[in-house]
Order: structure tokens, then sequence, then C-alpha cells
């Protein structure tokens, strides 16, 4: 497997004490993290090191993970010092995920230092400030590819902040992921500090920024976290009635699901997969709101978001049996060998069965409405898909908040001079 090798000149790793120690002549990727002051250094460059000069360490290491992700690389051997690593360690936590390895090389305390070098030409972020550099330098960079986007349901009123993002206005840049990617995984490459940057530029687009998102962490089941009571573990929905929360719910096929009460002021986020829309996960949700807040259910509106159509959605035969008995227009070819399931009109029928009003759910079936669930898998330029990307796909989002009531209007200024 190609490694990578990154020398940490920054925090005083320096391969010329080293007796050549430190890099082999095999190494082909070779990444020199350094200040300008260390650019003409003709042992280094004579490896054809690649020279990481920007003018903070944050930009650097975004270079070098652009160039890794180029190269489809995801091992790193790092060459650095004690207080390097304490440093790098925050970086890599921010900018990689744990799809890449890094094994960390320390060098004593003697090698400090570089002949004819006066040390580092950048000053070396304190650890508290490393979140603060990161996100500085994102901030600055260029959407990806076109601007913020946002569907918005006519059926939810405006006391609520709601929308389903899209993907595009975003800095992601992995193709799959670009670039509004709004989850951060493990086992893809967008870090955690990509996706904040994106939930920031969404939150600045729609109005709650500087709130964060609260995400559900999704089991594909139907539990409801009532917020104000103990969190669960995991949970695919959520009901609260505080302002000023901001409840999501992920998408990538699966439903995101927005629930709202204009009379008790409510509101609800669940995520719907098949898995959960056969367990019930939107009724629970309805349930929820109703048993812990006193809603009625004919007061409540449904909003289903953007998601994988009965057109491209398939299971295999033995797994449509619990959708056939939900409606047998779930399943329109029951016969095939994987047949099509409509996992959204599963929800609608669920619901209304539940009490909801037909007319009270926004989905793909309501016409006189704009639409809101489009197919994620048939529209790759404004949507992520599973379906369509495979494992490495993006991730959009269902949001839903309660606006704080507006001021009360003082009393009617006086007359003012010149008026």
């Amino acid at each position: 497997m190609a490694v990578a090798v990154l020398v940490d000149l920054i925090h005083g790793c320096c391969p010329e004490r080293s007796g050549g120690s430190l890099l082999e002549e095999s190494d082909p990727h070779v990444f020199l993290l350094c200040g300008k002051l260390h650019r003409n250094k003709s042992g280094f460059l004579s490896r054809n090191a690649q020279v990481l000069d920007s003018d903070s360490t944050a930009e650097c290491l975004y270079r070098f993970k652009r160039t890794l992700d180029r190269l489809d690389l995801s091992s790193v051997r790092v060459l650095t010092t004690a207080r390097g690593r304490e440093v790098l360690l925050r970086y890599q936590e921010l900018l990689f995920t744990a799809v890449y390895t890094f094994d960390y090389q320390l060098r004593p305390e003697q090698s400090l230092t570089c002949p004819g070098s006066g040390g580092s030409a950048h000053p070396v972020s304190p650890a508290d400030g490393v979140r603060e550099e990161v996100s500085g330098f994102l901030q600055q960079l260029p959407a990806v590819e076109g601007e913020v986007t946002v569907l918005r349901s006519t059926l939810i009123p405006d006391c609520f902040g709601h929308g389903f993002s899209t993907r595009t206005g975003g800095v992601s840049y992995i193709p799959t992921l670009s670039s509004m990617n709004l989850f951060s995984s493990s086992r893809r490459r967008d870090p955690v500090a990509v996706v904040m940057e994106n939930r920031r530029r969404l939150g600045l687009h729609v109005g709650f920024h500087p709130r964060p998102l609260r995400l559900v962490k999704v089991n594909h089941a139907s539990d409801v976290w009532v917020l104000g009571k103990a969190e669960p573990e995991s949970y695919d929905s959520m009901v609260t009635n505080q302002t000023g929360i901001v409840l999501a719910a992920p998408g990538a096929d699966c439903m995101p699901i927005l629930f709202a009460d204009p009379v008790q002021k409510v509101i609800g986020a669940a995520h719907a997969g098949w898995k959960g829309t056969v367990m019930g996960v939107a009724m629970a949700t309805v349930d929820a709101m109703v048993t812990g807040f006193g809603c009625r259910v004919s007061d409540i509106v449904v909003a289903v978001g953007p998601s994988v159509g009965v057109c491209c959605f398939t299971l295999e035969r033995q797994q449509v049996a619990d959708f056939t008995s939900i409606h047998p227009h779930c399943v329109p070819d029951p016969e095939s060998d994987k047949p099509h399931v409509d996992i959204r009109l599963a929800n609608r029928v669920l619901l209304q069965k539940g009490g909801v009003l037909p007319e009270n759910i926004h989905d793909n079936t309501v016409l006189d409405r704009p639409s809101v669930t489009l197919c994620t898998s048939c529209h790759p330029e404004n949507f992520f898909s599973y379906v369509r990307d495979g494992l490495n796909f993006g991730t959009q989002v269902g949001f839903l908040w309660i606006k704080e009531p507006e001021p009360e209007p003082g009393p009617p200024a006086g007359p003012q001079e010149g008026c």
C-alpha cells in the first residue's frame, strides 16, 4: 500500500540531522510541512518533495488532504516531534476522518533546529487555537459549486423556520460529497470541520445561525426522543416545544420528515428509511407530540422531503410483504425478482390511518404546491443518493425550528422635529 510521508518542519523535525534515517529513497510521496523559509532547501527538494508553505498550518494540511484524495492515498507517516504530534493531532481530528491512518514517528529534542534555519516561517498556533484557525480558513473558501439552495413547504406556517437542503453551495470537494454535505462519517473522506462549515453556510442562508443543527442519531427504527427527557443512545425522531432549537433529520434516499403543530407550537423531525417506515416512525412522532404536548392529530402538518422514489427503489422479494400489507400500491410489481417499493406512499397511508388529515401531508402526490419531495436518485445535480452513488454518498437534511416570538411593539414615538 502506498504511503504518504509528511515531514513536520513547522514543529522542529529536521531530516538533515537524522543521517538520512527518516526518509527512504523509495518514498514516492513526500510532503514538507513548512514555512516559506524552508522552500529553497535543496537537500529536500532533490527528493521531489512537495512543499506545503501556505500562510497557516490549516491551509497547508488542507492542501495536503486534497492531494491525498486526488492520489487516492489514505496512509500517512508523519515525521515530527512530541510537541508537533500534540498539535497535529488536533488538526487531524478536524481535517481528516478515520479513513486516513496516521503513523507518528517522533524525533528526539536535539533535532529540533535545521542548520541555517531560523525556525518556522509562520507562528505555531496554540493547541487551543487550532479550531478557530481551521474554521477561519474554511470560511474564506469559495463554494465548490452553485449557491446554497433550500426547498420549503408552503404547508408549514411562518411561525416555524424550516427547509430541506440540497447539495449546492458548500465546500465539500469529493465528487460524491460535493458540495453541501451535512454529515461527517468515519467511513468517508469529508471531515468534521468541512461539514461544520457547510452547516454554518446553511444556517446563515436560512436564518438559524449561530444555533447548531441537532441531528437525530439514526438507528433505522422508530424510537422518538422528547427533548427534555433523558436522551436515548440512538433514535430516528425528535419532538420539542422549545423555541430556537433546530431539529434536523438526515436523508440520502431515506425520507427527512418534518412535523409541525401551529396551535400548540410543537415540532418534530424524523428520519424514515424503509425499515423505519415499516416500524412506524412517522406515527410514533405524531404520537409523541400528542402524548407529550397535548397536540391534536388534526392540527399537525407533515412535510416529506427529498427521498428516493418508487422509480428507483427496490428490495428483495422477501422484504416487500410488509409494504404490500400497508397498501398493495406500495409495491407495484410484486412478482419481480426485485420489486419496486414506494416508501413515500407507505408513510402517507400510515399517517392517514393514524388520523393525520390527507390535506395536511405535503409529499410527491400533492400537485398544487411547489414540490419538496423530489426523487434523490433521479436528480444528481440537486441531491445526494445512496442508491445512485453507493457507499461514498453525501447527506442532505430536513430542518425545523420554532421561531422566537416577535417583541411587542412599544408605544408610538412622538412627533419628531422636521417630520
